[in-house]
């Protein structure tokens, strides 16, 4: 299930007046891109974490452990990739924004490392975290000193 791209790359090295022209062929895997996704996106202020879609969810529990790359579904098309994301939010910031920015951080993220181009970043707000202290902020407390 795992695609590997295939890269080949020529490296002219110039040295005086000879010419050495280098092949390499490099290999990127889904699940490698699926953690770089997975990391960029999780560093964005406002994400709470990554969701487990459905077949995330049975792979787990199959015993397949993607720690890094959980919420993070990737589709390669030759040298572009498409990638979805399936996240949590904190509570109270603004949903398009914090959307934005993880489109942003990931695709510079995955461009800038594997030299791949990204033809999408697909965000799925899957949740809302509320923080505990959150919470206790939201419960009004009176001050029985006050005159009226």
């Amino acid at each position: 299930m795992s695609e590997k791209i295939k890269k080949e790359e020529k490296v002219e090295v110039t040295e005086n007046t000879n010419n050495l022209e280098i092949a390499t062929n490099l290999n990127i895997s889904e699940d490698v891109i699926g953690i770089i996704a997975g990391l960029a996106a999780s560093e964005v202020d406002g994400v709470a974490g990554m969701t487990l879609g459905f077949v995330d969810g049975i792979n787990q529990i199959l015993g397949s452990n993607k720690k890094y790359s959980k919420g993070v579904k990737i589709e390669l098309d030759g040298k572009k990739v498409s990638i979805d994301l399936y996240v949590n939010v904190k509570y109270g910031v603004k949903i398009p924004d914090v959307a934005w920015s993880v489109q942003n951080s990931v695709k510079n993220s995955v461009e800038t490392m594997t030299g791949l181009e990204v033809s999408n970043v697909n965000i799925n707000v899957q949740g809302i975290i509320f923080d505990k202290k959150e919470k206790e902020k939201a419960v009004p407390v009176v001050d029985e000193d006050t005159e009226e």
